[in-house]
């Protein structure tokens, strides 16, 4: 059996991550503009980006709008006291809402943090972003046992984790 078949990375899948980590090119074609930086097809590029994502090995490919610029000025994190048993599908649900941009689980750190879901709520302010919080919050109904609301302060530079150039 090869690398590929094991799950594992070989030089080219590598090089294929390194090429595309910081974004895909802004081009028509831009599988046509990594392969010919990595030294492959355009077919060996997708069919490797589909197997590593098919495999878990990449995560998801998707836009990564910056809201400041989109006129979305009021973000806020917002945190949730919800049932353990039940922070699945409330963050499911709130997953789901247009105004959210991602919501996920995490511990609870108590008795300082009783949170465990957390969501990002745009809105074009703080009092718009009020609003959609309460939505949610009529929506959780008895589930939400409490919620605040964090407010970015500074746009914080979004990345994940980064394979180094082999240069």
């Amino acid at each position: 059996m090869t690398d590929i078949e094991h799950n594992t990375l070989d030089d080219l899948d590598r090089r294929i991550i390194v090429a595309t980590q910081s974004g895909l090119p802004l081009v028509s074609e831009p599988y046509t503009v990594i392969a010919d930086e990595v030294g492959c097809s355009a077919t060996e590029v997708m069919k490797r980006v589909t197997r590593m994502l098919e495999n878990g090995i990449i995560r998801r490919i998707g836009a990564v709008p910056n809201h400041y610029t989109l006129g979305f000025k009021g973000n806020g994190m917002t945190v949730w006291d919800i049932p353990d048993e039940k922070v699945k599908q409330c963050g499911e649900m709130i997953g789901a809402l247009d105004f959210v941009s991602h919501a996920y689980e995490r511990p609870r750190h108590q008795p300082e943090w009783n949170y465990n879901l957390f969501a990002m709520v745009h809105g074009k302010d703080r009092s718009e972003v009020e609003k959609k919080v309460q939505l949610i919050a009529d929506m959780l109904g008895d589930d939400n046992r409490g919620h605040e609301i964090l407010y970015s302060s500074r746009i914080l530079k979004k990345t994940g984790l980064r394979l180094a150039s082999a240069k």
